[in-house]
């Protein structure tokens, strides 16, 4: 992100940095941002990008985050201690450590990268009605492309399971 030759791939193009969490800096809280949030610090609290569909969060190998994470774009190469949901993509680095789940739309995964949690696919469909699917055969909300309406029908009739 920082480098030195010039070139940004095409994630860092998108959004650039508007605020930096330096190394030596701690902050106790939850941040709310929009743009671009870079960490090298800890950040105790949750992390949230409010209504810019275009906002991205990228936290460094010395970057730390305990609390939940919800940010459209997501390159993690440091520490989350949380959940993480990534409405976009989400980039996980060799050094990434996730313990929480990982909900995602998109997953880029690098060998070394950690996971201690569930990974969750959201699909379009379950992103926009704020449902997700569980991954595990079992048919869940958002699964076959019905409305939050018609979900809540079927479980006020007793047809949905673990809905």
């Amino acid at each position: 992100m920082f480098g030195g030759n010039g070139k940004k791939s095409s994630s860092e193009a998108a959004t650039s940095v508007d605020t930096l969490i330096g190394r030596q800096t701690e902050v106790s809280g939850d941040v709310r941002f929009t743009g671009g949030l870079h960490v090298d610090g800890k950040i105790k609290g949750k992390v949230i990008a409010t209504g810019d569909k275009a906002s991205a969060l990228s936290v460094s190998e010395s970057g730390t985050i305990e609390g939940d994470v919800r940010v459209p774009s997501i390159v993690l190469n440091g520490t989350v201690v949380g959940d993480v949901h990534a409405s976009t993509k989400i980039t996980l680095a060799a050094k990434a450590r996730v313990t929480g789940n990982v909900f995602y739309r998109v997953i880029e995964m690098e060998g070394g990268a950690q996971v201690n949690g569930q990974m969750v696919h959201e699909s379009a469909n379950a992103a926009a009605a704020g449902l997700n699917t569980m991954g595990d055969g079992i048919s869940q909300p958002g699964d076959d492309g019905q409305t939050a309406d018609e979900l809540e029908a079927r479980r006020a009739k007793g047809t949905v399971i673990n809905g």
